[in-house]
Order: C-alpha cells, then structure tokens, then sequence
C-alpha cells in the first residue's frame, strides 16, 4: 500500500532508538524525509547510519536536540520551522513505588513527557492550519486508561497527552489538519528488555517475556511483547492522506490489554 507520504517531511522526537526509530524508518520507507532527532550527535548520526543500511536512498536530516528543555525546543523549531507531520514520540518512564516518588521527579516526568509535545504543538499546530495541512500524533501508552501502581507518574503523564491530543484536534475542525493519539502496549525496546530483565534476572531473556506478561499483563490478547515495527506501521497510516477521516482518536495498539469495547 502506497501511503502516499512522499514529499512530506516529519518530525519525530527521540528517533535515534525504540519506537521512534523504527517510526522514523517506515516513515523513510515511505519516502518522507525524515528528521532523526537524539539528545547527542553520536546517537544521531548512528540511527542515521543504521536507517541507512536497510534504506539506502533514506532522505535523513539530523537534529541534535533536547527536547524535554526549553531550549531543546528553541533549536527544534529554529531549525525546523514547518513540518507536515510532528510525532511526539519523546517519553520517558521508570518503576518507583509512589511513595518514594519525589516533587522532582513529578516534575521532570511531566516536563519531558507532557510539555514536549504541548511546546511543539503550540508551534507546528498553528502553521498547519494556517497551510490548511499536516498530522500530529502523540505516543500515548495503555497507562493512560490502564495505570500499572509501579509507575503512577508515568501514567499520569500518559493521560495527559490523550487529553492534551483531543483538545487539539478540536481546534482542527473543518481542516485538513488532524490530531491523533497512538496507545501501544508494553514493546519490545531496549529500554523495555532490560526493564523486565530486572525484575526477572535469573532467567533467560525468552522466559522472562513470558513470565512478564502473564504476570504484569495479564489481560494481553496477544500474550507477548508489542515489536517496535508494528506501532510503526500504524502511526505511518494515521500520518497519511489515506487516514484523513480519523480525528480526535486514540488508537490501541496494545495487543488487546485494555479490556474495553471502545
């Protein structure tokens, strides 16, 4: 299927590695130029170099960028003033019993996790209703409507984009602009392996993903870890012209975990 991405350039947060590399490359894949965004020039040009192995004709940009800071954004945006799709893909996420969750740590969650997204959106959002064009999505997770109690932050922050992403697609009514939300489940990311290592370090790594999931995620359909690839795939058709009828969404890809119709 022809996602009809070409001549498009997108944008997406923290791709030097996880879902938003592999996000990056279905997007290169599809022929969109690319910004390959990481906190350092090494983790850059290496998601660059590894892209570009498997797609050799990538139209890749680098951009070094912090963007879970203020000036991060600063350059982002300095750089980059319009793009036609913004995937906030930055997150990060820890297990801490919540009574040892400091006010620091609250903080610093919500600032790289939540206000990332609102600081570009505020900026890319206005200039493609002005253009009367573009796609924003937002990688929410399942802990934004199913909190796991280890990472009560994290899902606190996970509920705000899904709040944050619907009350901007209202501002897109009657555009061709759209503004969606993407829930995976638990994926198979480095930091997601060696998170669940942790918690199971005597056994082989095939073990403890099944372990993981029987015990942690009990109500996963699909009884294993998400790949990356496959979060990818869905964002790309939510960023296409084929998905223009979709607005305003959460979109589950999370292996059936939410025990919901809806």
């Amino acid at each position: 299927m022809d996602l009809q991405l070409h001549n498009q350039t997108a944008l997406v947060t923290a791709s030097s590695g996880g879902i938003g590399m592999a996000i990056a490359k279905r997007f290169a894949k599809e022929g969109a130029t690319t910004i390959i965004n990481g906190r350092s020039e090494s983790s850059v040009n290496q998601a660059i170099d590894d892209i570009r192995e498997e797609i050799s004709d990538a139209n890749l940009i680098g951009l070094v960028a912090d963007n879970g800071t203020v000036d991060g954004i600063a350059k982002t945006i300095g750089e980059h003033p319009d793009v036609d799709i913004l995937v906030n893909n930055l997150g990060i996420f820890e297990a801490v019993d919540f009574f040892d969750l400091t006010d620091d740590q609250w903080q610093e969650i919500f600032e790289i996790n939540v206000m990332s997204g609102v600081r570009l959106a505020r900026h890319y959002l206005k200039r493609m209703l002005d253009r009367d064009h573009g796609r924003i999505i937002f990688i929410s997770s399942e802990s934004g409507v199913l909190p796991a109690p280890e990472m009560a932050h994290y899902a606190m922050t996970k509920t705000a984009q899904l709040t944050l992403s619907r009350s901007l697609a209202q501002l897109t009514k009657g555009s061709k602009v759209t503004v969606n939300s993407v829930l995976p489940g638990s994926t198979l990311t480095p930091g997601v392996r060696e998170f669940i290592s942790d918690l199971f370090p005597d056994e082989p790594f095939e073990t403890v993903e099944k372990r993981f999931v029987k015990e942690n995620r009990p109500s996963s359909l699909i009884q294993r870890l998400i790949k990356p690839e496959e979060i990818a795939n869905l964002v790309a058709f939510t960023a296409s012209p084929l998905a223009a009828a979709i607005n305003g969404a959460a979109l589950r890809t999370d292996g059936g975990i939410v025990p919901t119709i809806v």
